[in-house]
């Protein structure tokens, strides 16, 4: 039986996205979500751009408000910026949440994706792996 993860950030549109990917790709037996707390109803270019670049990309991964995934229940909430963190909901069932927070990389170059990217591999796999074990 697989774990559910959220990744939430405030736009769902780079980072939280990026993180998804690289856990639903990396990590055996995880489902990974992502969901915005003012979600911005699209993906970043670059953001698709890196995750395709990577071969990382699914076409259903879009950017999805909390109402998109309010009735699902998560094993893990992880917040990936300051502002999702402190606007975070309550989840039922004691659902523990976690923050590792990464630089916007929205408005800088194609190179501010690639670091994004490369940090949530190095840091957030390893992170979720204790967590959920």
């Amino acid at each position: 039986m697989s774990k559910k993860v959220l990744i939430l950030c405030t736009g769902n549109s780079c980072r939280s996205i990026i993180a998804e990917a690289v856990l639903n790709k990396h990590l055996h037996g995880i489902d990974a979500m992502s969901a915005g707390t003012k979600a911005t109803g699209k993906v970043n270019p670059d953001a698709i751009k890196v995750l395709q670049k990577n071969d990382l990309w699914d076409d259903k991964y879009h950017s999805k408000t909390l109402k998109d995934v309010e009735d699902e229940e998560f094993d893990l909430v992880i917040t990936v910026c300051d502002n999702a963190m402190e606007s975070c909901p309550m989840f039922p069932k004691k659902t523990k949440v976690i923050h590792v927070g990464y630089e916007d990389p929205d408005g800088k170059s194609y190179s501010a994706f690639e670091e994004t990217l490369k940090l949530i591999k190095m840091e957030l796999i390893p992170i979720v792996r204790v967590e959920l074990s």
